[in-house]
């Protein structure tokens, strides 16, 4: 089912989701599963899963160091089609433009279709960890709306070098990233809804935000989307702190500000057991809020960890 679908079919009531990460190469998926298990008993109607893009490595060989190609978390779709079918869920498999040439993606869409996995996440991703700044695969998709519009073609029958009249289009409902405290990359909060638009322009059925910390962040994104007419619901992505790094490496990955009340609250933890004891009880108190106001979901970043995600979700769910 459409997470449109799901939203509809709630009535108004609000709905929990959340996000894992595929384990890495030679890991295996029991512990996936372990982490996940403890969560179904909010019945999420959906599960996100991230997609990883190329990584260089180097191989030594004969005293030389070989570089190589490789992708440390393969297997997205798989895992996608093992959550429906283990949990009767509806998985959402990330897509990218980095990484990926549009045939790639074309075989990539054509395998969830075959899958009956119904919803597909369209991000652009970001730069490999040698750039500076994100550089488009050769003859892949530039930018998130780019790869919006080729879903959209799917959905209709045109594929990369062809219309094929068949009654089987795939129908897949599109989710695009939304960044409440702008993407890292756009000059001005403006011109980063701007770009939203276009990807709700181009045929997107919903939005996820990126984390934030402070709701009202959320909340004013949301009244500037709705006055430049992005119409599709607006979905808060929630991350709780869980250890004290986390009030440095993420404003500094994500571009956000942490509120100085979290601040303080963190600074006074003699440890990150502490640390996980008020990153749940600031979440809590954001999920409730989101709640009174009326989102459509509440959509949390695990990183494959449940343990403060239940916590959470046992409080407000």
């Amino acid at each position: 089912m459409k997470v449109t679908e799901h939203i509809k079919q709630a009535n108004g009531k609000t709905l929990f989701s959340f996000e894992i990460i595929p384990p890495q190469k030679g890991q295996n998926i029991q512990e996936l599963y372990s982490n996940i298990d403890p969560l179904m008993e909010f019945k999420p109607p959906f599960i996100d899963v991230t997609t990883s893009r190329e990584e260089y490595v180097y191989i030594e060989k004969k005293g030389l160091l070989d570089r190589k190609i490789t992708r440390m978390r393969p297997g997205t779709v798989g895992i996608c089609a093992s959550l429906k079918y283990k949990y009767d869920v509806d998985a959402i498999p990330h897509v990218l433009c980095g990484g990926f040439t549009k045939e790639e993606t074309e075989y990539l869409l054509v395998d969830c279709h075959y899958l009956g996995l119904d919803n597909v996440m369209a991000l652009r991703g970001d730069a490999m960890k040698h750039e500076k700044y994100f550089s488009a695969t050769t003859e892949g998709n530039k930018y998130a709306s780019e790869l919006v519009t080729q879903i959209k073609n799917l959905n209709k029958g045109k594929y990369l070098n062809e219309i094929i009249e068949t009654p089987h289009y795939s129908d897949f409902c599109i989710g695009v990233a939304g960044y409440p405290e702008k993407h890292l990359e756009a000059p001005s909060m403006d011109a980063d809804l701007r770009r939203l638009k276009e990807k709700v322009d181009a045929g997107a059925d919903y939005v996820v935000t990126q984390m934030f910390f402070d709701n009202k962040k959320y909340f004013d994104f949301v009244e500037k989307a709705r006055s430049i007419g992005i119409t599709v619901p607006i979905i808060p992505g929630i991350k709780p702190i869980s250890i004290k790094r986390h009030l440095h490496i993420l404003p500094q990955i994500f571009r956000l500000d942490v509120p100085e009340a979290l601040i303080s609250e963190v600074e006074k933890c003699s440890d990150n057991k502490d640390v996980r004891q008020v990153g749940v009880e600031w979440a809590i108190e954001q999920s409730k809020e989101l709640i009174a106001s009326g989102v459509p979901v509440v959509h949390f970043y695990s990183m494959g960890k449940s343990e403060n995600i239940k916590s959470i979700a046992s409080a407000v769910f």
